[in-house]
């Protein structure tokens, strides 16, 4: 009998409860009860026993809730929208809806690409082509083509023994160059591995990509680091580091120490769709958001990890869908397109800097080369399919293409260019390998003013080891 009472003094507070609720729920409960034709609204004077245990179930103390029409709360229309009444929950209002639905795993159609100039080299119809100077539509392609000669001079060289890995960028130059050429040279850079072409826009010489290569006395991280992990103070180009996307949260920080000092710079930083799938990715774009940092991010999506295809990694319709689960700003380009990466780019750095907050970019590409020299993407993917991409989708083809229709380029010019840059390359090498290694001293130097004393034993342990077995010690590395 009290469970009876209990229940039936619960069902009374919902319906008074309900006044402040919307049709939807009101009519909710109507339709609970044994009379569906009408609604059971209590007269105004009939009294409810309370239950100090049993608060009514949508208390106004409970809700915070507004309506444009008061009146429409207490009706009992077929409709059970509540268009009209909003939630206040932390971070926004919330509308509310009396329909059960869930958002799909995935949009109908996917996120359309962005493109400008087609694998013809011909503009697409009706494009909004940002208008780009002789200078820099060339300045481009000389770059790309010496980025696609450098990494065939140092893959052949680590092949022959002479370095001890590499890492190529095939098919995917135009990321590489035209990004770098919408940048300014006081924007950050934070790198993964495959963006040399970034630092060669910015004046990296071949020289001292061979110094870093050969890890010698002029190499600026003095032989510590492995091959391809460059890095240029003086250029605003930070470190390579081998640990996939730990550099995003630096490039949010970096940013948002720009915007505190009110530069006229953001920074900018790179990663693989592999990189999105690791937590420092997720971190970074949601310190990036709730920060309002000038940040972009550029993904370079060549559908594999290494050997993981993109369909093992996500369900989700790539990596700019993402971008917008974190209230970021994002867009799908063609990373192929030189021109469409360009203007990606300069438009992603105004918006960032002038509106204070962070870009994704997706940049669909396409790996054609091994993941480095220790790998062998034959074993995992068709080579057919690295064949069609290498000659149907060429990046430095297409935009070779364009500037030749536009009268900006010859083959003579391309001939030349390809010849000097072999040459300069070649010398490079033959100038790295002559310069003295590193010091012994300097595996213990630049970290501390003064050693601490585990150092200090470590590297006399070293150079004992080395006295007892000079013959396992390399002869060209200073003691």
């Amino acid at each position: 009998m009290a469970l009876r009472m209990r229940k039936s003094v619960n069902f009374i507070n919902r319906l008074l409860s309900s006044r402040i609720q919307s049709p939807g729920v009101l009519m909710q409960t109507h339709l609970a009860s044994s009379r569906p034709n009408h609604c059971p609204i209590l007269p105004a004077s009939t009294t409810v026993p309370s239950l100090a245990s049993q608060p009514a179930l949508c208390s106004p103390h409970h809700l915070r809730l507004e309506s444009t029409d008061a009146g429409r709360q207490s009706d009992c229309s077929n409709e059970i929208g509540d268009f009209d009444q909003k939630m206040d929950f932390p971070g926004g209002k919330i509308a509310f809806t009396s329909k059960m639905k869930f958002i799909p795993e995935s949009l109908e159609e996917r996120i359309h690409c962005y493109r400008v100039i087609n694998e013809e080299g011909r503009p697409i119809a009706h494009s909004n082509l940002t208008e780009i100077s002789e200078e820099v539509a060339v300045g481009m392609y000389t770059g790309m083509v010496t980025l696609q000669v450098m990494d065939t001079i140092f893959y052949e060289a680590q092949r022959q023994g002479r370095i001890s890995f590499y890492v190529t960028t095939v098919g995917e130059e135009a990321i590489n160059i035209a990004s770098a050429a919408a940048l300014t040279a006081h924007d950050l850079v934070f790198p993964q591995y495959r963006e040399p072409g970034v630092l060669l826009w910015r004046g990296f010489t071949l020289q001292e990509f061979a110094h870093q290569l050969f890890g010698n006395q002029a190499d600026y991280g003095k032989g510590r680091q492995m091959p391809v992990h460059y890095g240029s103070k003086k250029l605003n180009y930070f470190t390579v580091s081998s640990t996939i996307a730990t550099q995003l949260p630096p490039a949010v920080g970096a940013a948002y120490s720009l915007k505190m000092d009110k530069q006229d710079a953001c920074s900018i930083t790179y990663f693989g769709d592999g990189g999105s799938s690791e937590g420092d990715f997720h971190a970074a774009l949601n310190f990036a958001a709730v920060m309002e940092a000038p940040v972009i991010f550029i993904c370079r999506n060549n559908g594999w990890a290494i050997s993981t295809p993109s369909s093992d990694q996500f369900r989700s319709d790539g990596i700019a869908i993402r971008g917008q689960a974190y209230g970021v700003k994002s867009i799908r380009v063609d990373g192929n397109d030189a021109v469409a990466m360009y203007n990606t780019v300069c438009a992603a750095r105004e918006m960032a800097i002038n509106e204070q907050k962070p870009i994704l970019i997706e940049a669909m590409t396409y790996r054609v080369g091994h993941h480095s020299t220790s790998d062998d993407s034959t074993k995992y993917r068709p080579a057919d399919e690295i064949e069609r991409w290498r000659t149907e989708s060429d990046p430095v083809t297409r935009h070779r293409k364009w500037i030749e229709s536009n009268g900006w380029w010859s083959r003579t010019a391309e001939s030349e260019l390809r010849s000097s840059v072999r040459q300069q390359l070649l010398h490079a090498i033959q100038v790295a390998e002559k310069v003295e290694k590193p010091s012994i001293a300097d595996l213990f130097t630049d970290v501390y003013d003064v050693p601490p004393l585990n150092l200090q034993e470590q590297e006399k342990l070293i150079r004992e080891t080395i006295k007892r077995h000079p013959q396992d010690y390399p002869k060209d590395v200073p003691v």
